[in-house]
């Protein structure tokens, strides 16, 4: 068995800061990936992805990028070199294409399995990333047969879709960027719409994040936060990281000629059933954004940062016919795409510290089995945390933790 202080499951960008982190400390340790660096942006990313943060936004421990355009958003192509290089230039140990079978605990800390060898180590961090595996409903039993079905995380280019129209699931980041791109394919779309975070690419002359982060929203704490589990499970802004910073949103995919629709609520006997209070949802993401901006617009004012007048965008259009129902079985949809989301897949952590939902029971990263940590979920400890932005303060929180740790025990 080999033996190390620190495993670090996961060589993406969380994983990576931890490890910067754990080698400022003189805390020996190896990260074990399941593929290569940045696994998931090389496997799991369609062709033509940005990022939504902006590139000067791209910070980790004791690096950040060095391009020539701040204001623009890294393809993902871009985003595997760089956090290739960051690997390199860290010297990370990185064991590449070892899969973690199984972490247990032992009176000595823990051990974990992987499909190479075995370690033996005091501490375990895990930073196997959020998005792992893509969360489709039950309902998608109700599909009928000879429909194309599809996430995400494999979707890659229309070209690749049977031709005739597209259902998407899901109006956050991936629905609206996948549905904008399906449909300028020459493709039918119809987005059923829920829950959303409206959200402008600029606001009064800056990306929407300059302000956020300016403002201190993005760094705002998790124990600073009245309700931390919504805050958790909200879904991803509304964003586009295209070259010309233009803002997409339903208004704007409405105007394309994509059909919005309510919540897909049901399918049975092959009828798609959609949530009649498509107004309320529109209105309730309108006002959050109003709420968003008013905060920004207050700041500016203390900051002295008034040059450029407030802005308010115009609310989103109800169409004016909205079906409820959608017969899956009469040939105008040929493909459902799953927009709804990601979760972690952690089938391997034979350690009691899941809740009954599933979910790791940990007080901003620190979970409930000593020794044990968790880097890259939304909000871990900061608005931030599931940024490449937001791991490197999330890594030097947890490092001094775990060093604390390693020494007091």
């Amino acid at each position: 068995m080999l033996k190390t202080t620190t495993v670090v499951v996961g060589a993406g960008h969380s994983g990576l800061a931890m490890s910067r982190c754990l080698a400022d400390r003189s805390i020996d340790h190896v990260i074990l990936e399941r593929g290569e660096v940045a696994h998931s942006w090389r496997t799991q990313r369609w062709d033509s992805l940005r990022l939504l943060t902006p590139n000067w936004m791209t910070r980790l421990p004791g690096y950040a990028y060095r391009g020539e355009d701040p204001a623009g958003y890294l393809a993902a192509t871009d985003v595997v070199e760089l956090i290739a290089d960051y690997a390199k230039e860290t010297a990370a140990p990185v064991r590449a294409n070892t899969t973690v079978t199984s972490v247990r605990q032992t009176e000595r800390g823990y051990v974990v399995q992987t499909d190479q060898d075995c370690w033996q180590a005091r501490s375990v961090v895990l930073a196997a990333g959020a998005s792992t595996v893509a969360k489709v409903p039950g309902l998608q039993a109700g599909v009928p047969a000879g429909l194309t079905t599809l996430t995400p995380a494999v979707y890659r280019n229309p070209d690749e879709l049977p031709d005739g129209g597209v259902l998407v699931v899901g109006a956050s980041a991936s629905g609206i960027q996948i549905a904008e791109e399906l449909h300028r394919s020459g493709r039918p779309v119809t987005l059923a719409v829920g829950e959303h975070v409206r959200m402008p690419r600029t606001y009064r002359g800056e990306d929407i994040l300059w302000w956020m982060d300016a403002a201190g929203l993005l760094a705002e704490r998790y124990d600073q936060i009245p309700d931390l589990g919504r805050a958790r499970n909200l879904p991803s802004m509304q964003l586009v990281g295209s070259p010309d910073r233009r803002t997409l949103d339903l208004n704007s995919l409405s105007g394309l000629g994509v059909r919005l629709v309510g919540r897909l609520a049901g399918i049975q006997d092959g009828i798609a059933q959609f949530s009649g209070s498509l107004a309320n949802t529109f209105a309730l993401a309108d006002l959050k954004l109003g709420r968003l901006l008013g905060t920004i617009d207050a700041w500016a004012t203390r900051a002295g940062l008034d040059s450029e007048s407030p802005q308010r965008f115009a609310p989103t259009t109800v169409p004016a016919a909205t079906p409820l129902t959608l017969d899956l079985r009469s040939g105008e949809i040929r493909t459902i795409l799953w927009a709804t989301g990601f979760r972690p897949d952690l089938s391997w952590l034979d350690v009691g510290v899941f809740d009954r939902r599933g979910d790791i029971r940990h007080d901003g990263g620190v979970t409930t089995s000593e020794g044990l940590y968790l880097m890259g979920m939304p909000f871990l400890r900061r608005r931030n945390s599931s940024f490449i932005d937001g791991a490197g303060a999330d890594a030097a929180d947890l490092s001094d933790h775990l060093n604390h740790y390693l020494h007091s025990t």
